[in-house]
């Protein structure tokens, strides 16, 4: 069971990772796509990682846009999990 980072560990994290923020007790990412479908595309290669990882990422799907949502929920805040599914998004991005 995942355990909730510590601030500095927090601020670590966020280093490793360029292009999240944190905004209040989540990660958050925004991807720009050249059409619509190539986000929607993308969504498709995220669901995967997301079932392997069996942690799900807040979607919002908008034109060429691609907003994501990282926090544990059932700890109330950012942890390992959070940071490990973000690199793994990393990896896709186009």
């Amino acid at each position: 069971m995942p355990v909730l980072l510590s601030e500095t560990d927090v601020v670590h994290e966020l280093a490793s990772i360029p292009g999240w923020l944190r905004v209040s007790g989540e990660i958050v990412r925004t991807l720009s796509f050249p059409s619509y479908m190539a986000g929607i595309n993308f969504v498709g290669e995220l669901a995967r990682i997301a079932e392997e990882a069996n942690h799900h990422p807040d979607i919002h799907i908008g034109w060429r846009k691609v907003t994501l949502r990282l926090s544990t929920h059932s700890k109330g805040g950012l942890t390992e999990l959070d940071f490990a599914v973000a690199r793994k998004i990393d990896r896709i991005v186009v």
